[in-house]
């Protein structure tokens, strides 16, 4: 089994041909018996995630790296939503889905213990071990996100392959 790396901008939009991209990519990656890796954000990661566990539902198939502990992660999460910078309805869905993956199945959900902010450096590291568990990895570029380019340039640095989608 492969481990293929599914990454891209938290900005993406629903119903957008990223998302469906993503979607698609997802359902050919489980069919094939490999499974996702992803990052646990917004956008791309969200609908990577959300399009696994219809297609994996016990999650197997699924490994996801935050940067904390999921419940500093998840009061991150709230934290932006208070301050106006993600929608109530985003800060939900995420830790909904997030709390149900790790129910389903707990080795799914990969946290770093050993850290206590959610920032850029925290991230860029949630990035690296993204790279380091992937075999290849898809980018979904919205934007010109400096994540996105962060995890591609980690990826080309260890011989990764890197198939990049622009939007």
């Amino acid at each position: 089994m492969k481990w293929i790396g599914v990454i891209g901008s938290r900005l993406a939009e629903p119903e957008s041909k990223a998302e469906s991209d993503v979607r698609e990519e997802v359902r050919k990656i489980i069919a094939r018996g490999d499974g996702i890796v992803s990052g646990g954000a917004l956008g791309i990661d969200y609908f990577a995630i959300d399009e696994a566990l219809k297609v994996n539902p016990t999650g197997e198939r699924i490994m996801v790296f935050l940067p904390v502990t999921l419940p500093l992660y998840l009061e991150h999460y709230n934290k932006r939503r208070e301050e106006g910078v993600i929608t109530q309805h985003q800060a939900e869905t995420l830790i909904t889905q997030l709390a149900k993956l790790k129910e389903t199945n707990p080795q799914s959900l990969i946290e770093d213990t050993s850290n206590r902010l959610v920032n850029e450096e925290t991230y860029y590291e949630r990035n690296t071990e993204i790279v380091n568990a992937s075999d290849e990895i898809l980018a979904f570029r919205v934007t010109n996100s400096g994540g996105t380019q962060d995890t591609i340039n980690k990826a080309r640095e260890n011989g990764i392959p890197v198939r990049e989608f622009k939007y």
